[in-house]
């Protein structure tokens, strides 16, 4: 069984506190078949919306499971050009353990201009080639990955469901999520399929069995080279997500010769709109950038890497990732396995 490392306890955020009664007009569609248990609930109009046309790509990034009210309104502004409306999508990998089975589609469907919102739970890889799952993302203008585990959703590369995905973006809508739907959403994924790893044992050994990557899942506009990381100062993750940059600089898995780490903390949300801005609301977020290869990145062999620059975002504050800044960042570097003392705050270079 995999490891469902970004879980949060409980499942999906059912600590929002919302009853199944929340449910009412709900439809549940039984499974399909015996081996492919999807379980669909649509939440608004059992009809989709007939458009042409859509104004985005935009994207949400968010530090846990929940849905941020603020970075999904936007998206759906930016999606409709705030005219009309939209239906989106939230794919996840179990059930919720109580309380109700939409926790993102209720608070998504409490927005101005959502039409509809369709949980669709997906156990199993081939899932992703489930036709009324794809059918219901192709009519979708925006996909929410729950908080989960981010392997499972790394299965579904190569099935039907990417490309689905895909053409959501790619006719003007979006795509997001929260906790492994954030780690799911960059251009190289810290898969966790080894297992969970943490600051010290990454540091230690950036070649650990935890320490395990999907590439080719999405490349999403002006979001290349990027790995995603969430839950990112409560779990103390500043420390592996320099690993996996100094990893993606030594694999060769970026097409620039650098490797940009989006640390997002619980509670944060990055709104990324059409031109590639990122806008921050709620707690910190941190951009990690590697501009040369590590020093020492070797199996078995602590890491040594000097100078990452670091941004530190707070609420409200952006980030260009169609120009990646070249100033306000802070220095700091690992040694041996040791990283510097306060990696999450730092005074910021001005004079680049």
């Amino acid at each position: 069984m995999r490891p469902h490392l970004n879980r949060p306890l409980p499942r999906r955020l059912a600590a929002l506190g919302l009853s199944l009664t929340a449910l009412t007009g709900a439809a549940l569609v039984a499974p399909q078949t015996a081996q492919a248990a999807v379980t669909r609930i649509r939440l608004g109009s059992s009809s989709d919306v007939s458009r042409t046309a859509w104004n985005g790509p935009a994207f949400t990034m968010n530090g846990s499971g929940a849905v941020v009210t603020a970075t999904m309104a936007k998206a759906v502004t930016a999606i409709t050009g705030g005219s009309g409306s939209m239906d989106v999508v939230v794919l996840a990998d179990a059930k919720t353990t109580s309380g109700s089975q939409t926790p993102e589609c209720d608070v998504i469907m409490t927005l101005g201009g959502v039409n509809s919102c369709t949980t669709e739970v997906l156990t199993s890889a081939r899932d992703g080639n489930n036709a009324q799952v794809n059918t219901d993302i192709r009519n979708a203008e925006f996909v929410y990955f729950a908080g989960g585990n981010q392997c499972d959703y790394a299965a579904w590369k190569g099935t039907a469901l990417q490309a689905s995905v895909q053409s959501v973006v790619a006719k003007g809508g979006g795509s997001g999520g929260g906790s492994a739907g954030h780690h799911i959403n960059s251009a190289v994924v810290y898969d966790a399929c080894g297992g969970s790893t943490d600051s010290a044992t990454a540091l230690a050994n950036p070649y650990d069995r935890t320490v395990t990557f999907t590439t080719g899942m999405f490349s999403w506009p002006n979001y290349g080279d990027t790995v995603n990381d969430s839950h990112f100062v409560t779990r103390d993750r500043m420390g592996r997500t320099m690993a996996f940059v100094a990893r993606m600089l030594k694999g060769g898995l970026t097409g620039s010769g650098k490797a940009w780490g989006v640390g997002v903390e619980q509670g944060g949300s990055l709104f990324l709109d059409r031109n590639g801005l990122a806008t921050l609301s709620g707690a910190d977020a941190y951009v990690v950038l590697g501009d040369h290869q590590p020093e020492q990145a070797v199996s078995g062999k602590p890491l040594t890497f000097s100078n990452y620059k670091i941004w530190r975002l707070t609420d409200g504050s952006t980030y260009d990732f169609a120009h990646r800044p070249t100033c306000g960042y802070y220095l700091r570097s690992v040694t041996n396995g040791v990283a510097d003392a306060n990696l999450y705050s730092g005074t910021p270079v001005t004079t680049c």
